[in-house]
């Protein structure tokens, strides 16, 4: 039976499928990570990314496919993680974009919205890369325009493009030499296949899945969330208000200028068909008024911020300590208006007090295989109220995100592109709290440049790097883009990596120990470190990172 057209109904279904898929084949693609370390996430990312886009679409009620596209797209903006879900992301608002108006889709539309979707990722990045999810969405988009005439049937066009797809995957290697030296193919790349492949059970009627199943798919357990102490006399905008916007006659950017003189903390994504809005008001009404304009209203919640009383907060907190106790010492302090506002993603208890002892107003937990969503940090930032937000991701695999949420956000936001620990508490200690922001964002990009990160893990995988040969449970040392060290004994192997690292200009080395060393192994490792390098300040501190033995610091 032919499959020619795709409605609203079909498309929830392709996109419950295609999420089911990816879920099935996580641990595939989180396991092809260049280095073979325990942090792959980019399945985990791409899951959670298109979870949110499926939860949204499955919310319009209208058998329409432009109106589940376009939901889709703001739900997958919101809830982007990592570079790869950031991209995701991006792909779909392309895919929306090139659905236009129409009701449905035929194979036309499929392969304009194929090739949009390509098109708006590559813009989304800076410095685009061959050989990754890029190139192969890129590719099956213009693979679907080339045959799209050919194949009335949408399921045998997809079949074609997916084909396609896996052609150019398995040729990622070729065009990214560290994939041929790991041995994997791109991740992203692979996750967007399995997207596909699972869309493609649909088309073919060979998914179980109907709509609304979205309980199928297992939950991703989130960091906990906690109330915050508010000032009340100290709140300009009293009402919290959020709603949605079925329009067809208004867009995100206009009608985001249009809200401005209404409060703060304005966040308005979407595009025509559908818009969400967030808003610090105090007047809803009249923002509800203004938004009744250009279309219909719903999940419309509006909360008095004023409205908190203490003994509801201090039973809030002491719930959260009694289920979470690890989260009882980092409650946020409350926060003063100020010049600047500091955010930073943080992992490990110690790291946290670090941070919080550096002045930095709110802590967003993430890192390795637990990357905050663009929504996560706007969130953050919203706590915030100083004139300036700098953001700190302080892993490499946050920096979109960081800046997706700066793009949404109508608040003065600074991303410094921090992509260890070690770079962020040097870009704290280079800010000076008195001086404007363009002095800051030179001075705390400079900082970053010139301290280095050493890291000590253990291997997933057997692979070979640089000529060692490195077996599955080894110990590894690594430091940006190169795995300086391995073996079986975790300070042997740190000594080493620090060896490969130090000169001649190094006076500090800060030794972070995580969860799985104890104190006393790692004074061990810094009185060996002391005996080779006597003239060199030797600092521990109790880290608590998951997953990395030590994560070092050298200036």
């Amino acid at each position: 039976m032919k499959t020619t057209s795709i409605d609203g109904n079909l498309l929830k279904i392709m996109l419950e499928s295609a999420a089911l898929m990816l879920e099935e084949n996580k641990e595939e693609v989180n396991s092809l990570n260049v280095f073979p370390v325990p942090d792959g996430d980019t399945g985990t990312n791409m899951l959670l990314t298109i979870k949110s886009a499926l939860k949204q679409g499955l919310q319009v009620d209208e058998n329409n496919a432009s109106k589940v596209a376009l939901a889709a797209s703001q739900g997958s903006l919101m809830g982007a993680r990592g570079n790869s879900g950031v991209i995701l992301s991006q792909l779909f608002r392309g895919l929306a974009s090139g659905i236009g108006e129409n009701e449905k889709i035929d194979s036309r539309i499929m392969a304009e919205a194929l090739k949009r979707a390509a098109d708006t990722a590559y813009k989304a990045v800076m410095k685009p890369t061959e050989g990754t999810i890029l190139t192969v969405a890129r590719e099956c988009g213009e693979r679907a325009m080339e045959i799209y005439d050919l194949h009335e049937d949408l399921a045998d066009l997809m079949e074609e493009v997916i084909k396609h797809g896996n052609d150019v995957l398995k040729k990622t290697p070729d065009m990214l030499p560290v994939l041929k030296q790991a041995g994997v193919v791109d991740a992203g790349g692979k996750g967007l296949i399995y997207i596909f492949s699972g869309a493609l059970q649909a088309l073919k009627g060979e998914t179980v899945v109907t709509v609304p199943r979205i309980d199928k798919i297992s939950p991703i357990k989130e960091a906990p969330k906690r109330r915050e102490y508010i000032e009340t006399d100290d709140i300009k905008f009293g009402y919290c208000t959020e709603f949605m916007i079925n329009t067809i006659n208004g867009d995100a950017e206009s009608f985001r200028d249009e809200l401005a003189i209404f409060g703060d903390s304005l966040l308005v994504v979407g595009g025509e068909g559908l818009i969400k809005v967030h808003v610090h008001t105090n007047n809803p009404g009249q923002v509800l008024e203004k938004a009744l304009l250009i279309g219909e209203l719903s999940d419309i919640k509006i909360d008095n911020m004023r409205y908190q009383h203490e003994e509801v907060l201090l039973k809030d907190e002491l719930n959260l300590i009694r289920d979470n106790p690890e989260v009882g010492q980092n409650i946020e302090k409350t926060i003063e208006k100020q010049k600047y506002s500091v955010i930073a993603i943080s992992v490990g208890e110690g790291i946290d007090r670090l941070f919080k002892d550096l002045n930095v107003d709110v802590l967003v937990p993430g890192g390795q295989t637990m990357n905050p969503s663009t929504e996560d940090i706007i969130s953050a930032i919203d706590k915030t109220n100083g004139d300036h937000v700098i953001i700190l991701p302080n892993n490499s695999n946050i920096i979109l995100a960081a800046q997706q949420a700066k793009t949404l956000s109508d608040r003065s936001i600074i991303v410094i592109p921090t992509k260890t620990i070690p770079q962020g508490i040097a870009a704290l200690l280079a800010m000076d709290p008195e001086k404007d922001p363009e002095y800051n964002v030179d001075i705390m990009s400079e900082a970053i440049k010139n301290v280095i990160t050493g890291q000590v893990t253990f291997a997933v995988r057997d692979t070979e790097f640089n000529g060692t040969e490195i077996s599955k449970g080894d110990i590894i040392g690594l430091s940006d883009k190169d795995i300086l060290s391995a073996g079986t004994d975790i300070n042997e192997v740190s000594k080493k990596l620090i060896d490969k690292l130090m000169d001649e200009d190094m006076s500090i080395i800060t030794l972070m120990y995580g969860d799985d060393i104890s104190e006393e192994t790692a004074n061990e490792l810094a009185d060996l470190l002391t005996e080779s390098y006597p003239d060199i300040d030797i600092e521990v501190i109790h880290g608590g990172q998951p997953l990395y033995y030590y994560i070092f610091a050298i200036e």
